[in-house]
């Protein structure tokens, strides 16, 4: 697939590049607030304009003097970007005039020898106009006043910024798409937002192929290794990675594909417990990774082995199955463990006796920092993501089902359950209807050892099972 052009949005903090950013590509892809240094990877998005498509990326605010770690890592990151841009966006704010930082960025930028425009933001109204001629001083023509927030004169941005983009001709049976939703489409010209492509990672063959796209969310708690594992699988430095727990805040999202397979992988800020999280940034970065977790089809919950199951790592975890999410346990810095003849056992002993509630979710030790086991983990989510749209036949199922030893199954006292019949409703999670003797929901333990039984004939690895029952008529 040939590579799109790419727009890369620059800025020093607090602009409103994220906000351009999510008008652009026509959704709340970015986290938006009043508190600087909101953004601090690169993100990636697809969009189209007048049927030309194109990438667009936000950076983090800049500022290339800061010996900050983390300002030093949005700098670099913001200079890989420049790299790979066809057209470069220099994002101001229109109420506080030109400041020093402004004139910096747009020397630097200048010299890259990079096609670029100034878009001077939140000019939310005619009478706002004029606060823009300050800004021919930086030299950047041409200019742009224009008003992110509500989708004021961004038409006139991208109608230039694309300009040399090729136009991508539709089939006879196609239509354009509409926007998805979000803020609403700049003018009066929907911005479409597909999703992007990014390298394939560099790790073992996988032998089972799927149709479908597999969305994967890496979740957590903070400083577990969640970033480090998202750019070991993709040969790049896609995510910061620092000591600083919470250096995450966007969730950042990349897809490649390996052997047939299509990964859609997501890296989620670090989950802390609310009363934890303080800042504004940090707690919308919490509420964004667990909707992120809840459009996923497997999560991978990943564990510090050094520091072993936390109370922490069984909360997460607990969000992930009460989403009904496919769950990989993921033990990270395996490397760092001093092993000994049951070293393996007692960890797995240990996760199962802490997380009882997750006994179909697999395990899987690696090391992502040196690369350690991912082709293992790649196999595993194809797996997992395989069973969690398994069907079984009702002819099967009810043959599988004359087969049980319910004499084997703990009921509460009274009138034993029966199983007439059963039939599977739906995947993304396996969901089973049961035709019973008895009103009301199975008794748990009943449940449990129908769930069960029904793993060891089928499968259905590292998904949660369903079961809902019907009285029988």
């Amino acid at each position: 697939m040939p590579q799109l052009p790419r727009i890369v949005i620059l800025g020093r903090p607090n602009v409103g590049k994220s906000t351009l950013f999510n008008r652009i590509c026509g959704r709340r892809r970015a986290l938006v607030g009043n508190e600087p240094g909101m953004t601090r990877d690169r993100l990636y998005a697809r969009a189209e304009w007048l049927g030309k498509p194109f990438e667009v990326i936000d950076t983090g605010g800049i500022i290339p003097a800061e010996k900050d770690l983390i300002a030093g890592e949005i700098f670099r990151q913001a200079q890989k970007a420049i790299e790979e841009a066809a057209h470069l966006v220099l994002v101001v704010d229109a109420r506080e005039g030109v400041v020093p930082l402004d004139e910096e960025l747009a020397h630097r930028l200048h010299r890259t020898g990079k096609s670029l425009a100034l878009a001077v933001n939140k000019i939310d109204s005619a009478q706002h106009s004029p606060l823009a001629a300050e800004f021919h001083r930086l030299g950047i023509k041409p200019i742009f006043p224009v008003s992110a927030e509500h989708g004021l004169g961004v038409d006139d941005l991208l109608d230039h910024v694309t300009a040399g983009f090729p136009q991508e001709p539709l089939a006879k049976d196609e239509s354009p798409a509409l926007a998805s939703p979000g803020p609403a489409p700049v003018g009066e010209r929907p911005v479409h937002p597909p999703a992007g492509r990014s390298p394939s990672a560099g790790v073992g063959p996988i032998t089972r192929s799927l149709d479908l796209p597999i969305s994967v969310a890496i979740i957590g708690r903070p400083n577990v290794g969640k970033s480090t594992l998202l750019n070991r699988l993709l040969n790049e430095e896609r995510c910061i990675v620092s000591p600083v727990p919470g250096t995450t805040r966007d969730a950042v999202d990349a897809e490649f594909e390996r052997d047939g397979l299509h990964f859609r992988f997501v890296d989620t800020a670090g989950i802390r417990r609310k009363g934890k999280t303080k800042l504004l940034a940090e707690k919308l970065s919490v509420i964004q990774a667990r909707k992120h977790l809840e459009r996923a089809d497997v999560a991978l919950l990943i564990l510090d082995a050094p520091e072993g199951v936390t109370a922490l790592d069984t909360h997460i975890g607990g969000y992930a199955h009460e989403s009904r999410r496919s769950v990989i346990i993921v033990v990270n810095k395996w490397d760092a463990i001093r092993k000994g003849p049951t070293t393996t056992q007692d960890f797995l002993g240990t996760i199962r006796q802490r997380m009882k509630y997750l006994d179909y979710a697999p395990i899987v030790f690696i090391s992502a920092l040196h690369g350690q086991r991912l082709g293992s983990l790649l196999k595993t989510i194809a797996q997992v993501a395989e069973g969690r749209r398994q069907r079984v036949s009702t002819g099967e199922m009810n043959r599988f089902l004359g087969e049980v030893d319910f004499d084997r199954a703990s009921t509460p006292s009274g009138k034993p359950t029966r199983i007439y019949y059963m039939t599977q409703a739906g995947v993304a999670p396996p969901t089973f209807i049961v035709f019973t003797n008895r009103p009301g929901k199975l008794h748990f333990s009943f449940e449990r050892f129908l769930v069960n039984r029904i793993r060891e004939r089928f499968g259905f690895v590292g998904t949660p099972i369903v079961i809902k029952s019907r009285a029988s008529q």
